[in-house]
């Protein structure tokens, strides 16, 4: 069994790559927006109670698919390296499918911060992912996400087993869900 987390700074296609490694894989796609996006109808981003519940949804998911027959998972994240907490989760949640047998791999992607707003405004993140319909506001979360954190690896990655870096600047989802496929022969 595959766990396999995606992860990247927002817009680099994290979701659109999942979907296309899922379609190839059977994999089933757990993007970071399906419970964002189901938390915001009840709680402001960032508060105690979405932090809450955003965290407990995502763990039973986690748990119920880790104890499951599924023959792989997919997972995808903003990790910002210079918060040590996001390290721990990715951690933690790791856990959670070893303990049950699976294998995790780990799949950076990052791209261009031009292709990244360009991509900020594609109908299909618009569609799955209310919180960034208004591109004004959501251009300016990701500019602001760009200072504020660490988004992707210096070649210093953690987990160096099971781990693919791609740049995907100028390939489209499917391009990279097949490179995933074939480096980790699913």
């Amino acid at each position: 069994m595959h766990f396999v987390i995606i992860f990247g700074p927002p817009a680099v296609g994290k979701m659109a790559v999942g979907k296309e490694l899922a379609n190839i894989t059977g994999f089933k796609l757990f993007h970071n927006h399906m419970s964002i996006e189901l938390v915001l109808t009840l709680f402001d981003y960032g508060t105690p109670e979405f932090k809450q519940l955003n965290s407990s949804i995502r763990r039973l998911i986690f748990e119920t698919v880790s104890s499951s027959n599924l023959s792989g998972f997919i997972f995808t994240f903003v990790w910002a390296f210079n918060v040590p907490e996001d390290k721990q989760y990715v951690k933690f949640v790791s856990e959670i499918f070893r303990k049950n047998n699976w294998e995790v791999y780990f799949v950076e992607l990052q791209c261009s911060l031009q292709e990244r707003l360009r991509r900020n405004k594609t109908e299909e993140r618009l569609r799955k992912k209310p919180s960034k319909r208004s591109i004004k506001e959501s251009e300016r979360r990701l500019l602001e996400c760009e200072k504020k954190y660490v988004l992707n690896t210096r070649e210093d990655f953690y987990f160096t087993e099971k781990y693919i870096k791609i740049d995907n600047t100028s390939l489209s989802a499917i391009e990279v869900a097949e490179r995933i496929k074939s480096y980790f022969n699913f």
